[in-house]
């Protein structure tokens, strides 16, 4: 069967695409010039929004398996599509710089035609959020997260708000670092006789040795994060996830980790570039309204401000620097565990 014959404006169908700009100036018979502009951009953003939530499910996906086979391309596959996720998101803050060639005198042109609309109503940006783990009793000003929302729309991030995020497959995907649990790898490790295990006895040891007279109160925090000795409140990795991933960074230097800490540092690039918009954000809309509310109903700025300073997502994995050490410093490992690490 002969294959069918594509045209470039049908398969992008660039019919719609390029006739769903219709300015509410114009309806109101006063057109303001750059209100094209608004409307292009915003719908780029959902259009990234969509291709970022297509990764993110493909990844959840993979970190759903009972067990991701070291030998297979599945690592690799989820460290790639994350680092597009970032890119996607760098290009996000990068369409701030052609938003700001609009002035506040041309956005209050057709400002007042857009009320109640808002981007707090972007259900898309909203769902990605859940899918990579920030939690709705997280949220800043709960109370206002989804008022805004069609009924479907909130019915569709509550329904995925209850299914485990990226950020849960992640913890139980480095609670199965097998290095620990293999004895081979700890020559005269006896269970019976010392209750820590010898790498961790000796890290705690160096890592307290490493801390200024100020820092002192680190170790506390540190038999916290890694060995639960005190119950942290919300916390999201547990010890024995903390306690891979500091390994992975310690020991990124070894083939066997290297994958496993790019995608730990794209989650963290991710959260940075998640914050980078939202700092770019607000200082858009103070420079454009000042301190006047939402065309949403928001406090604007203020609003912008708080979710900045607590829609952190992977912050315990940005945590875990605090608990590095020098290189000369490390641990010695040993020759079975590093040929474990090696290429095989």
């Amino acid at each position: 069967m002969p294959q069918k014959e594509v045209h470039y404006s049908d398969y992008l169908q660039l019919d719609k695409i390029l006739n769903a700009q219709q300015l509410e100036s114009d309806l109101n018979e006063a057109h303001a010039h750059d209100e094209m502009l608004f409307i292009v951009i915003h719908q780029a953003y959902e259009l990234w929004f969509k291709q970022i939530m297509y990764e993110i499910e493909s990844v959840v996906e993979i970190m759903g398996q009972e067990a991701i086979n070291d030998n297979s391309p599945d690592l690799q596959t989820v460290v790639h599509r994350l680092n597009r996720v970032a890119v996607i998101l760098r290009v996000g803050v990068h369409q701030i710089d052609i938003m700001e060639t609009m002035t506040p005198m041309d956005f209050l042109d057709f400002r007042n035609f857009l009320r109640p609309a808002s981007g707090f109503q972007s259900w898309q940006f909203k769902l990605a959020e859940a899918r990579l783990g920030l939690r709705y009793t997280e949220r800043h000003a709960q109370e206002y997260y989804i008022s805004q929302l069609r009924e479907e729309h909130i019915n569709l991030i509550k329904s995925n708000e209850a299914k485990p995020s990226l950020l849960d497959l992640v913890n139980q995907w480095l609670e199965r670092m097998p290095y620990f649990d293999d004895k081979e790898n700890w020559p005269g490790f006896n269970e019976e006789l010392v209750q820590q295990h010898p790498f961790w006895m000796d890290y705690t040891a160096r890592y307290v040795e490493s801390l200024m007279p100020n820092e002192r109160h680190n170790l506390r925090y540190f038999n916290q994060v890694f060995f639960g000795e005190e119950i942290v409140p919300d916390r999201r990795l547990s010890p024995k996830a903390c306690r891979a991933g500091l390994f992975i960074f310690l020991f990124r230097g070894y083939p066997m980790l290297q994958t496993p800490f790019q995608l730990l540092n794209l989650l963290l690039e991710i959260d940075e570039q998640l914050s980078t918009w939202r700092y770019r954000h607000m200082n858009m809309v103070h420079r454009m309204i000042g301190t006047r509310t939402g065309t949403g109903g928001s406090t604007g700025k203020d609003y912008l401000k708080g979710a900045l300073d607590k829609h952190y997502i992977f912050k315990e994995i940005a945590g875990l620097t605090s608990f590095l050490i020098e290189r000369q410093n490390l641990p010695k490992l040993s020759p079975v565990l590093e040929g474990k690490l090696g290429f095989r």
